[in-house]
C-alpha cells in the first residue's frame, strides 16, 4: 500500500483530498500545520509527500527543503491555487517538474491521474 503524507493548512481541501486518496486505497496521513507534519514525518516511511505551498507557520519551500534533508528518496509534490505569482512559479519550478505541481480546484480522477504519474517517475 501506498503511504503519502498530506499537509495543507485549508481543511476542507485537506479532508476532501484525503477521502479522494483513501477510497482509492492509498494511506494517508494529513495534517493542517507543516511544523507539526515535519515533528511527525518518518524518512523512508512515505512514497510522496503532498504539500501545499503557502501556509502559515512554514512555507512550502521551506518544508520542501527540510523534507529532503531528513529523506532525499521521497517524491514531492506541491498544491497550487490556479493563480500564483511569477515568481512563485520559478521557485516550485525550481524543485519540481511541471508534472509535480498540481494546480487546484482540480477535478478528483485528473488529481489521482496525476498522484498516478508522480508515483511512477523515476526522477
Amino acid at each position: 500500500m501506498s503511504k503519502i503524507l498530506l499537509v495543507n493548512d485549508e481543511v476542507d481541501i485537506n479532508l476532501s483530498i484525503r477521502q479522494i486518496l483513501e477510497d482509492r486505497g492509498y494511506e494517508v496521513d494529513s495534517y493542517e500545520d507543516p511544523v507539526v507534519a515535519l515533528e511527525n514525518f518518518k524518512p523512508r516511511y512515505y512514497c510522496l509527500v503532498i504539500i501545499d505551498n503557502k501556509m502559515p507557520k512554514m512555507d512550502g519551500f521551506t518544508f520542501y527543503r527540510k523534507i529532503k534533508a531528513l529523506d532525499h528518496t521521497v517524491k514531492m509534490c506541491f498544491l497550487t491555487a490556479a493563480e500564483i505569482s511569477q515568481n512563485r512559479q520559478e521557485n516550485i519550478a525550481s524543485l519540481l517538474p511541471a508534472s509535480h505541481i498540481i494546480r487546484i480546484p482540480i477535478d478528483n480522477e485528473e488529481l489521482l491521474q496525476r498522484i498516478k504519474v508522480i508515483l511512477s517517475d523515476l526522477g
